[in-house]
């Protein structure tokens, strides 16, 4: 699908998208290939498994994220005015019109799923529909599409995959271990059978343990802060793309603030559980949304809102200073 010629690509997230997916490879890569060292062989029923997990992941990411958020398709007649903002949206990105999908769930939030733009899914709360005016529900909405016009949804189900596969491996290499110790697999258990050939055989199984989750551990760490890494910027660029969409950043900037004023203390513990598993995806992380310092930004999935409103006002005062985008 061609994009609009006024959309120029952010050269800096399709950099972050192929260094963050070849990083991953080689990390995992070498996960495995440690694994296999360590347990000598053993991993391919493994990695099958997590070939065919991964193909279903892809090709149902969309369904599960609106199952966990709780929310329903809904058509032109059910939401007339939702699904007229997003078609005018679909035209000016030159995009296939998404399915749309509200979800009836305390937190203003919407977010953008599927495995590509011919199958994409714009979810939104009806919190955020009722606390947003038309024009901070558009600059929403143009933030989702921008996401959708990027790819950069597919790139955050696979990067999310990785360190799944990781625990996957770690959880079924624990419980080979634990089988192995309690019915004898490794000398009787780690270090209880009797002698010193079982003693030196539960003493080498324990190593082997410990190994491997010294290395899981190194894998999930770095996989988290790459993940997380490329979340933040994927938003700042659905952001820029909200603002050159609309024309207006000033009101991406509004629907922020509004939604910052309810998004923490105000939203029910089942909401936040039910749209955790989704919360990389959304608009806004789905508990705190508060300003914070750069250490604790590091670890969350979402910048700033002081960091996102900087850059739109930025991207404003570009704007007042040059011809319009669009003309």
């Amino acid at each position: 699908m061609k994009k609009p010629v006024w959309y120029k690509t952010d050269v800096g997230l399709n950099a972050r998208m192929a260094i963050t997916l070849g990083a991953m490879f080689l990390l995992y890569a070498a996960f495995v290939f440690f694994l296999y060292t360590v347990l000598r062989g053993g991993l391919a029923l493994i990695i099958i498994i997590a070939v065919g997990v991964l193909i279903f992941q892809l090709f149902t990411s969309d369904k599960v994220a609106i199952w966990s958020m709780g929310a329903q398709e809904v058509s032109e007649q059910q939401a007339p005015k939702l699904h007229a903002m997003v078609e005018r949206l679909a035209q000016q990105t030159n995009l296939p019109k998404p399915k749309i999908a509200i979800a009836r769930n305390g937190a203003p939030n919407a977010f953008a799923t599927g495995r590509d733009q011919n199958h994409a899914v714009i979810c939104v709360t009806t919190s955020l529909l009722n606390r947003l005016d038309d024009s901070q529900l558009e600059a929403v909405l143009a933030h989702e599409m921008t996401h959708i016009l990027n790819k950069d949804m597919q790139v955050m189900t696979l990067i999310m995959f990785i360190p799944m596969l990781a625990g996957m491996l770690l959880q079924f290499l624990s419980r080979m271990f634990l089988w192995g110790a309690m019915f004898g697999g490794y000398g009787g258990g780690f270090g209880g059978g009797r002698g010193r050939g079982r003693d030196n055989n539960g003493g080498s199984a324990l190593a082997v343990l410990l190994l491997v989750l010294v290395g899981s551990a190194i894998v999930s760490a770095v996989s988290f802060l790459l993940t997380r890494a490329f979340s933040r910027y994927r938003e700042y660029a659905a952001d820029r793309g909200s603002a050159l969409i609309t024309g207006a950043p000033q009101n991406l900037e509004s629907a922020l603030m509004s939604i910052s004023g309810q998004q923490v203390g105000k939203i029910p513990d089942s909401d936040l559980r039910s749209a955790d598993a989704v919360s990389a995806f959304c608009f806004v992380p789905v508990s705190n949304f508060r300003n914070h310092d750069d250490l604790s930004e590091m670890f969350s999935t979402h910048p700033s809102l002081q960091h996102r409103i900087q850059r739109l006002q930025q991207i404003q005062l570009q704007m007042e200073q040059a011809p319009r985008i669009h003309d």
